[in-house]
């Protein structure tokens, strides 16, 4: 697909500008020492255990899914997920919920479907869904194995927008879809992993705020070392959990055991 991308209306709020949704960018960021600030302002990741089942509530996610058949979703091209891609919209007037409103009207065109899509928008305080995790999106590289095998993740940029709130809530959303899909850490990629056949340059500067002259670097590292962290979280509380349910077996299995030898005697005693 070499179609320039435009939008077919303005959208409410500004979201005419989200002609440069999926984060096309010619500008770098480049500061060697940013990661290091971040990782201080934001703080560690906890080691606690993270609970899969009250991820989506610790999230704020909202599901407001493109209308089924219509616009991005109206080919229903099923996917199995094996990569996770990170994009920043380089939208500075529209929020996650204007980019929800774009796509279910389908403003914005592009990709082998004819509309552009991904999966989830993020912004510092909730997540909105608008594609299933088992359905291609349009968001990468055109009819590559960007769009055919990965979920679709666009940080919000827009003013007022608590960009160290969004990097954390990305990470923690990017861990979860690990975790339910069996998605390796090395498998979460940044747009920029995907070349875009016929644009020049191929290798887009996406998400910049996390690349180094347009190109990953130290900043990526930290931050795919935050989703592993959160990952990781995940697992303790499956570990906990399974050690939690053998306590609780031994414990029955004792109890029964009890129980049995207890039976036993009033048995021996009601003979005798």
């Amino acid at each position: 697909m070499k179609r320039l991308i435009v939008p077919l209306f303005p959208i409410l709020g500004g979201v005419s500008l989200l002609i440069v949704v999926s984060c096309n960018s010619n500008r770098s960021t480049a500061s060697s020492g940013k990661a290091q600030i971040w990782e201080r302002e934001m703080g560690a990741v906890a080691k606690t255990p993270w609970n899969p089942e009250s991820a989506e509530k610790d999230l704020n996610l909202k599901v407001d899914l493109i209308p089924d058949g219509k616009y991005g979703r109206r080919l229903h091209r099923e996917m199995t997920p094996r990569y996770i891609t990170i994009h920043s919209t380089q939208n500075y007037t529209g929020d996650a919920f204007a980019h929800a409103k774009a796509l279910k009207k389908g403003a914005l065109r592009g990709g082998v479907c004819g509309y552009l899509c991904w999966h989830f928008t993020v912004q510092g305080d909730t997540v909105i869904q608008h594609l299933p995790t088992n359905e291609r999106g349009e968001h990468a590289d055109f009819d590559g194995p960007g769009n055919r095998y990965s979920i679709g993740i666009e940080m919000c940029e827009h003013k007022g927008n608590n960009q160290l709130a969004t990097m954390e809530r990305t990470a923690e959303l990017a861990a979860l879809l690990m975790y339910r899909n069996q998605i390796p850490i090395e498998n979460v990629r940044p747009h920029y992993d995907w070349p875009r056949e016929g644009y020049k340059p191929a290798n887009k500067n996406c998400p910049h705020f996390l690349l180094e002259n347009g190109k990953p670097g130290t900043t990526w590292r930290w931050f795919v070392g935050r989703v592993q962290r959160h990952y990781q979280r995940i697992l303790f509380y499956e570990e906990a959990a399974k050690q939690q349910q053998q306590k609780k077996s031994e414990e029955d299995r004792r109890s029964r055991l009890v129980q049995r030898f207890w039976q036993s005697i009033v048995e021996l005693v009601g003979l005798s």
